[in-house]
Order: structure tokens, then C-alpha cells, then sequence
């Protein structure tokens, strides 16, 4: 009996820590200045955020239902797999068709290697 307590307060926290870093996605995307910010804000807290609410799942069927559930496991991969990469490349493109950075911004990593690919 002490061991179902102990799981469900995993579970829990692991669901509440996800529900919270899905809200500082949400709020750093509607308050943060341009679109690269705001993509980090999406493509990291999100991620982890649905990752916690998909472990806290997975361990609520592992640890309180006593059976395992292979689509929760897939869906972890596959989130953790696809959104930084997603997150990447929304950046990469908004970049290369010119959006421009927030005012603000003090360093352009990629500012080098554009004046490179121009000049070839």
C-alpha cells in the first residue's frame, strides 16, 4: 500500500511539472520579442513538458495499473525525437528568408557563414 502512495506521488508531480512547463511555453511564446526566442520557448519547455506528462503516464499504467503501455513509450520517443529537430529548422528557415532578429539581440552566430555563402 505504501508503495501505490509513494507512485501516485510520482506520477503526480511528474504530470503537475509537465502541466507547468507547457504553461511557460505557452506564456513565452505569446510574451517573448521575436521569432527565434519564441521558438526556443515552444521547441524546449513544451518538449519537456509533454515528455513529463507522457512519463508520468507511462508510470501510472507501469506502477498503479500493473501493465505496460508501448504507445506511450513511442510517443515519448517520438516527441523527443522530432520537436527540437522541428524547433531547428523553423528557426533555420525563418533565418534564411530573412526575418530579422529582435533589436535587443547582442550576437549572430550564423551572420558569418550567410556573408560566406553569399560571396561564393
Amino acid at each position: 500500500m505504501k508503495m501505490i502512495e509513494i507512485s501516485r506521488f510520482i506520477v503526480g508531480y511528474l504530470i503537475l511539472q509537465g502541466a507547468l512547463l507547457s504553461l511557460i511555453a505557452a506564456i513565452g511564446v505569446l510574451r517573448l520579442p521575436d521569432v527565434y526566442t519564441r521558438n526556443h520557448a515552444a521547441s524546449k519547455s513544451a518538449t519537456l513538458g509533454i515528455i513529463s506528462i507522457l512519463l508520468g503516464l507511462f508510470l501510472y499504467y507501469l506502477l498503479i495499473d500493473h501493465h505496460t503501455n508501448s504507445r506511450v513509450l513511442l510517443g515519448i520517443i517520438f516527441v523527443f525525437i522530432t520537436a527540437p529537430v522541428a524547433g531547428h529548422l523553423i528557426s533555420r528557415a525563418a533565418y534564411n528568408i530573412g526575418v530579422p532578429l529582435w533589436d535587443k539581440s547582442i550576437q549572430d552566430d550564423l551572420a558569418k557563414s550567410r556573408s560566406k555563402q553569399k560571396s561564393r
